[in-house]
């Protein structure tokens, strides 16, 4: 049982930790992880793998 408590404190910490500028800036977002929002990989032409299905 005391694993489990530890591992919850853990999880909600990281989840307090990574959502820092979502709580507590104004209109803050979580970044996008789509690659098409990714300036470094536009500029090495990678494409969604959905996209380029669905042009198909």
């Amino acid at each position: 049982m005391r694993i489990v408590v530890i591992s919850v404190i853990f999880v909600t910490l990281a989840v307090l930790l990574l959502g820092v500028k979502v709580f507590f800036v104004k209109g803050g977002r979580f970044p996008s992880g789509h690659v098409h929002d990714v300036p470094a990989l536009r500029d090495k032409n990678v494409t969604c793998a959905l996209r380029d299905e669905k042009k198909k």
